[in-house]
């Protein structure tokens, strides 16, 4: 991560123009800009390459080269071409456009890795809140709740105040004695929560036809997509009378 950075700020360097009052000549030296370049392509192969979990046996093969080919790439000594970058980029599973970021993905799993813990704490905790909120609306005591499900009361008590992790069975016939399902604990309020979100709209979105999917990828036609989405927002009489409206201009 340090050396793409490195890297980065030194193109910058070599292709950015003075924001002195007195600019100074530029002076731009196309081979060290050029060897940079390989340099922060490589980078960038190898840590997709490393976090997909990929040797360079594993690249090679798919490509019908040397594994010497590939290390060449990650040391800068060669550069692939675009059809071959597209290949890694399926193999690895990265958009094309990683190869030429500046933002590697070891940094963006470091910040998970350091983000994991406390999420998971707290996590505990609001499922905890949750439960109790739960069990006091339908008014019974843990003890109540411990009869009905099996489970020890000192260990409900436990599950409230976030201080065990609340495995999913055991959740699961909790959720059924405060009489609520599996969607009343689930996320629905952060970063995550929008993820998971993302991808059931991304699963619709998916099953829709290809004809309808490439046109509202299309950044051109989100005023269409804006446009419907006022109309369906719109009572019925008054898009039944925007229709007479359009029919009349057009006969």
């Amino acid at each position: 991560m340090d050396e793409l950075r490195d890297v980065g700020a030194r193109l910058k360097r070599n292709t950015a123009p003075s924001k002195a009052e007195t600019p100074a000549p530029v002076v731009i030296e196309p081979g060290e800009s050029l060897r940079l370049r390989a340099k922060m392509i490589g980078v960038l192969l190898c840590d997709a390459r490393v976090a997909a979990g990929r040797s360079l046996e594993d690249c090679a093969h798919r490509l019908h080269l040397t594994p010497e080919q590939i290390e060449s790439w990650e040391f800068g000594d060669d550069v692939p071409t675009l059809p071959q970058l597209e290949l890694l980029a399926y193999y690895l599973e990265v958009p094309v456009s990683h190869f030429w970021g500046q933002n590697t993905l070891e940094a963006t799993r470091d910040d998970f890795t350091r983000a994991q813990t406390e999420y998971m704490a707290l996590r505990d905790r609001m499922i905890g809140v949750l439960l109790r909120a739960a069990r006091e609306e339908r008014g019974i005591s843990i003890d109540i709740l411990a009869a009905e499900t099996g489970i020890a009361a000192n260990i409900i008590e436990g599950y409230e105040l976030g201080e065990y992790t609340l495995p999913m069975h055991e959740l699961a016939v909790l959720a059924s004695g405060v009489r609520k399902n599996m969607t009343y604990f689930m996320e629905n309020s952060s970063h995550l929560g929008d993820l998971l979100a993302m991808r059931e709209r991304w699963k619709l979105f998916s099953e829709l036809p290809e004809s309808l999917r490439v046109f509202a990828s299309n950044p051109l036609n989100a005023g269409f997509i804006e446009l419907a989405m006022m109309l369906s927002g719109m009572p019925v009489e008054r898009l039944r009378s925007m229709g007479e409206s359009i029919l009349n201009i057009t006969m």
